[in-house]
C-alpha cells in the first residue's frame, strides 16, 4: 500500500516525486521534482522506500472507505413525518480532509411521502438524466460520488420529483430543483457539519416546493394588485455591495464563476481568461493595499495551478507565494503574500 509521505518513481514516465495526498480510490497526488502535483493511478506507481509493496498483483484501494452509515435505507412510516421534506446530501469519506475525499452524493426523503424521482447533470449543451427511480418514505437512496478532479468541471444538478401517499385527498403539484454548488465549498471543512441523517458530517441541501408562488395562486386579483400598489411605495433597496478584505481575499479561478457561457470557447481561450483575471486581481489587491490573496484554481491535472505560478514569476517577482491552507484549500489554491 502506498502512503502519503511515500517516495515513488513513475512506472511508465520518467521521474518521480513524493506522495502528498489521495485522488479517489486507486489514484494518489504525486509532487514531482519540479513541485507540482499530478494525479497517478496506484499501479503506475513503484514504492521507492518499499520495494516488497511492488507486487504485480498489487491492485489493492489505497484508502479504504471506513464502516459508517454511508448505505441506502428502506422506507419505513413514521409519526409526525406529513410535510414533504426532502434533501440532496453530499457526504465525503473522510469528513476532516473533504478536498481529498471521496464525496458520495445522496437523496434523502424525510416524510411520509413516496417519491418518484428524476435526477440529472445539467450543462450548457442540456440534461443528462443520471438516476430515476422510486423512494420509500423516510428512506434515503445514493445517487453517486464526486471525486476531488470533478471539482474542476463541476455541473448543476438538477431533481424532478413527484411525491404521494397511498390515500390522499389532493394531487400534489410536482418538485422542481436545480442545485449550482461553488467547488469552493469542498475545500472547507465547514461546509460539512453534522445532521441527523448520516454518521459523518454532510452538506445537507433542502428540496422543497416553491410554498410562496403555491399561496400566491391563492390570492385574488385584487390582492394582487394591493400588494405590488404597496411594493411600488416602499423604498427600492440598495444592491449589496461586495466587500473585500483588507487582509485577505479569494478568488475563484474555476471558469464557470467567471464568465456565464464557455460554449464555443478552447482550453487555451478559457485559460487566457482565468490568467488575465489573476492579473488584474494581482494589480487591483497591490492597489488596495491587500494584505494576502488566494486563487484558487483546484488540481486537476495541474495546467491551471502551473500558468498561475508562471505568471507570479513573470510579472509579479517581488511578492514571494506559497500553497494556501491545506485545511482550508486542500491542495487547490496559491496563497500571494502582499504584504508582511
Amino acid at each position: 500500500m502506498i502512503k502519503i509521505g511515500d517516495k515513488v518513481k513513475f512506472l511508465n514516465d520518467v521521474g518521480g516525486g513524493v506522495v502528498k495526498g489521495y485522488a479517489g480510490k486507486n489514484k494518489v497526488y504525486v509532487e514531482n521534482y519540479d513541485g507540482f502535483e499530478i494525479p497517478y493511478l496506484v499501479s503506475q506507481l513503484v514504492n521507492i522506500e518499499a520495494p516488497e509493496m511492488n507486487r504485480a498483483e498489487r491492485t489493492t484501494s489505497v484508502i479504504q472507505k471506513p464502516k459508517t452509515e454511508l448505505t441506502e435505507t428502506p422506507g419505513v412510516w413514521m409519526k409526525g413525518k406529513e410535510n414533504p421534506d426532502f434533501y440532496f446530501c453530499l457526504v465525503p469519506v473522510d469528513s476532516k480532509n473533504p478536498a481529498t475525499s471521496e464525496t458520495e452524493l445522496f437523496l434523502v426523503n424525510d416524510s411520509n411521502f413516496s417519491v418518484i424521482f428524476r435526477y440529472v447533470k445539467i450543462r450548457i449543451s442540456g440534461f443528462e438524466t443520471l438516476k430515476t427511480g422510486t423512494l420509500q418514505p423516510n428512506a434515503r437512496i445514493q445517487l453517486g460520488s464526486v471525486l476531488q478532479s470533478d471539482l474542476s468541471d463541476l455541473p448543476e444538478f438538477g431533481f424532478q420529483l413527484i411525491y404521494f401517499q397511498q390515500k390522499e385527498s389532493n394531487w400534489n403539484e410536482p418538485i422542481v430543483k436545480r442545485f449550482k454548488i461553488n467547488p469552493l465549498k469542498f475545500y472547507k471543512e465547514s461546509s460539512f457539519q453534522p445532521n441527523r441523517f448520516f454518521g459523518l458530517n454532510a452538506m445537507v441541501l433542502q428540496i422543497t416546493a416553491n410554498v410562496q408562488a403555491a399561496e400566491m395562486d391563492k390570492i385574488t386579483d385584487a390582492d394582487f394588485q394591493k400588494m405590488v400598489r404597496a411594493k411600488m411605495k416602499e423604498p427600492e433597496a440598495e444592491k449589496p455591495v461586495r466587500k473585500r478584505n483588507p487582509e485577505i481575499i479569494e478568488i475563484d479561478l474555476h471558469i464557470n464563476e467567471l464568465i456565464d457561457k464557455t460554449e464555443g470557447l478552447s482550453n487555451s481561450e478559457m485559460l487566457k481568461i482565468q490568467k488575465d483575471k489573476v492579473e488584474s486581481e494581482m494589480k487591483l489587491a497591490i492597489q488596495n493595499g491587500v494584505k494576502k490573496i488566494v486563487f484558487i484554481h483546484g488540481i486537476g491535472q495541474g495546467v491551471l495551478k502551473q500558468e498561475v505560478i508562471n505568471l507570479l514569476k513573470t510579472k509579479f517577482r517581488k511578492y514571494s507565494f506559497q500553497d494556501a491552507s491545506f485545511q482550508e484549500y486542500g491542495y487547490g489554491a496559491t496563497m500571494v503574500i502582499l504584504r508582511k
